[in-house]
């Protein structure tokens, strides 16, 4: 025959039991609302982009993708070992070099070990160094 204090406690836990039943009932309902509304969200955005898409296939004349300037755009490309090899050909040091570029000596160092690249902002100048002689490396160095 089971005590008091078992049936106490064989109350209490159901009493519990079914009290986080329905706490977890809500929270499963809030949380599937959740992942329908981003759902909703991801196929909306899906939509709004491929109409940017279609805008700008519109919008770019047909035949030439290039951008109509007057002066012929150059690519211009970047190894990390020709850069490491066009310092050593100068014979400068990295803050040196970084000096000639106007970066700091840091990027320099990075763009040789292949930690990053530089901007396409920056690959004219190194372009430009890359025409120099030592004599006129050491030259602008000097100025």
């Amino acid at each position: 025959m089971p005590t008091f204090a078992e049936q106490l406690k064989n109350e209490i836990a159901r009493i519990a039991r079914k009290e986080t039943r329905a706490d977890s009932k809500q929270a499963k309902k809030a949380s599937a609302q959740y992942r329908a509304e981003i759902a909703a969200l991801k196929r909306r955005i899906a939509s709004l982009e491929s109409a940017v898409s279609r805008l700008l296939k519109q919008q770019q004349p047909k035949g030439k993708s290039a951008p109509t300037q007057d002066t012929p755009v150059v690519a211009l490309r970047f190894r990390a070992g020709g850069f490491a090899s066009l310092r050593k050909k100068l014979g400068l040091t990295a803050h040196e070099m970084a000096k000639l570029l106007g970066v700091s000596a840091q990027s320099v160092y990075h763009w040789e070990t292949g930690k990053s690249r530089p901007r396409p902002s920056q690959l004219p100048a190194i372009s430009a160094v890359r025409k120099l002689r030592k004599k006129e490396a050491w030259d602008r160095l000097s100025q």
